[in-house]
Parts: structure tokens; sequence; C-alpha cells
């Protein structure tokens, strides 16, 4: 099995930019974890590194994740099996085969992709691993989105990188903010407050799919999960901030104000975003801070990648599709 020098050790910490005072009276930093330097990088790439660990010590022979056309997730996760010289399989809803840059990296590095109707999914997986272990081999599969503890292990790591520039720079950011998905960033973001003591800090995840209930459940199924035992004495309800009140009606739906907001940060700092998570999240973000009417506190928004999809919105005229070069 081949190594990926990048992914043997640990990642070195993703840097904190400031950003422009051009979203109200609050002072905005962002983590960028589109930085992490494998396959574009971003929060999959981070929880790649830790499922690699574990894929180097259990030597399977091939391995099997579960995602969408736009997935980053599948993405990375090809471009790792490829890497390491292992057989990768990917499980897809039929429904919107959309072919978009990043189905068509998947393909590039080797990936099966097999389709079936997502209401089949969970059977396909089952039937598929037990396939391949009727024929001998040894499939190691990691769920949709790369959730489970691995993941957010990976937010835990990322937690304290916060914590140390916090320190280095005699700084304390009041909010974090994320995009919420699957729930394992989030989940590791919680986890590291709570195992650090840190009390007054509040971390919001800005649902980009799911409803409040179902999303927030998840999220602190997956902090129970990584907690164990701690986790009656250190959960609190009140830690865990999600909403859905930014999701523009679910997953890879945005408006038109979001595709503003990612142009306006694209041309003042020059950080792309995409619609379908990073660029929606932090559009709600801003509204959230002004609906709750948030001023003058430091505020961490951590960039989740995405960069194929950005290039998707240029691709498909939905970003900068009226070059008209107004200031902002």
């Amino acid at each position: 099995m081949n190594k990926i020098p990048v992914l043997e050790k640990e990642l070195a910490p993703t840097c904190i930019q400031e950003l422009s005072d051009s979203y109200g009276s609050n002072h905005i930093f962002m983590k960028r974890d589109d930085l992490v330097p494998f396959s574009f990088g971003g929060n999959k790439a981070r929880k790649a590194a830790e499922f690699y660990r574990e894929i180097r010590r259990e030597a399977p022979d091939i391995v099997m994740t579960y995602g969408s056309n736009s997935s980053n997730h599948c993405r990375i996760i090809a471009n790792m099996a490829a890497g390491m010289g292992l057989s990768c399989h990917i499980i897809s809803p039929e429904e919107n085969r959309e072919l978009l840059n990043n189905t068509k990296l998947v393909q590039d590095f080797g990936a099966v992709i097999e389709t079936c109707p997502v209401t089949k999914v969970a059977e396909t997986i089952e039937k598929r691993q037990a396939a391949y272990r009727k024929a001998g081999k040894t499939p190691y599969f990691i769920a949709g989105g790369g959730h489970g503890s691995c993941g957010t292990e990976a937010y835990v790591k990322a937690f304290r990188e916060i914590e140390a520039y916090e320190r280095e720079n005699n700084l304390y950011f009041d909010y974090l903010f994320h995009a919420s998905g699957t729930g394992t960033t989030q989940a590791g973001l919680v986890c590291g407050s709570l195992l650090s003591g840190d009390e007054k800090r509040k971390i919001v995840g800005i649902s980009i799919a799911r409803e409040a209930e179902r999303g927030r459940n998840v999220v602190k199924e997956s902090i129970r999960e990584y907690l164990g035992e701690k986790f009656e004495t250190l959960y609190r309800e009140e830690r865990l901030i999600f909403t859905d009140a930014y999701r523009c009606g679910g997953y890879g739906q945005y408006t038109a104000e979001t595709v503003g907001t990612i142009e306006k940060v694209m041309r003042r700092e020059g950080i792309p975003m995409d619609t379908t998570y990073v660029g929606k999240a932090f559009h709600g973000m801003l509204a959230y801070l002004a609906d709750n009417d948030i001023r003058n506190k430091r505020v961490l928004f951590v960039h989740t990648g995405g960069g194929p999809l950005f290039f998707d919105g240029l691709e498909k005229n939905v970003l900068f599709s009226e070059k008209t070069g107004t200031p902002y």
C-alpha cells in the first residue's frame, strides 16, 4: 500500500485570516481549511487524514463510501484511495446526475461510481460490501461526509488549533460559524470546546441541508459517540446551536443574495466560496448576526472547502454572470 507523505503526519495548522470591514459591525476572521494541502483541501481533507491512518493500520483491499455528484468528500476519498494504490467504490444516488467537476475528478481518480435510488442507498451499500467479502476482499467503508468519530476527531484537533492561535495572538473569538452538513465538523468543534472547558464561546452550525430537529439530533449523537462516558458530565443542550433558517429550501439550493455574497467576498478578499456549502453558510452567518443584533464581536468563520464547486458556478454562469464591475 502506497504512502501519501502529506497525510502520514499530523496536518499543519491552517491559517486564520482577518477579513476587511465590509460585513457589518463585527470583526470577522476566516480559518482557511480550504488550504489543507491535499486535493483542494477542506474539512473532508482534514477528516481524510484521520481515515488514512486507520486504513494504513487495517490494510483493506478497497475503500467504499457514499455521496452525491457534488460531494467534496467523494472526490477526496477517491483521490486518497488512488494515492494509496487502493480501489475505490462510491455509491451515489441516481437522482440529479449532472456532471460536475467533483464527479469528473472522481472518475479521473479511477473510482467505480455505482448509482441507485436514494431510498435504496443503505441496502446497496450493505449488498456491495457483502459481495466484496464473498469474493475474498476486505472493504473499508467510510460513511457519507466522513461521518463518524474519525471525522469528529479531525475537528477536535481544529478547535485546538483555534485555541493555539488565540493564545499566540492574545485574542478570543466570541463566535465560531461553519457550514453544518453531515454533522461531524460541528460535533468536533463542540467536543473540542467541551473538553477544553471553554464556557463563553458560541459555536453556530449553519445548516446547508437538514431541518433543525434532525440536523441537531445527528450532531448530538456524534458528540455522544465521541465523548463516550464523559458525555453526561460535559454536554449541555445550550452548547449545541444548529439553525436551519438559512438553508434556502434544502441541499444545493441558494438565493441571489447568496451569490452576491460569494461574489463580494471573492472581489474583496480573493477567497472562493461555493453556493452549496461555504458561500451559503457564510451568507447565513451574516444574516444570523444581523437577525440576532450581534455587534462588536470577534467572529471566526471556518472555510470548509469546495474549490471545484466554485468553478462549477463559473462554468454554469451562476457566479459573475453579470460582469458589471460594480464596486461594493
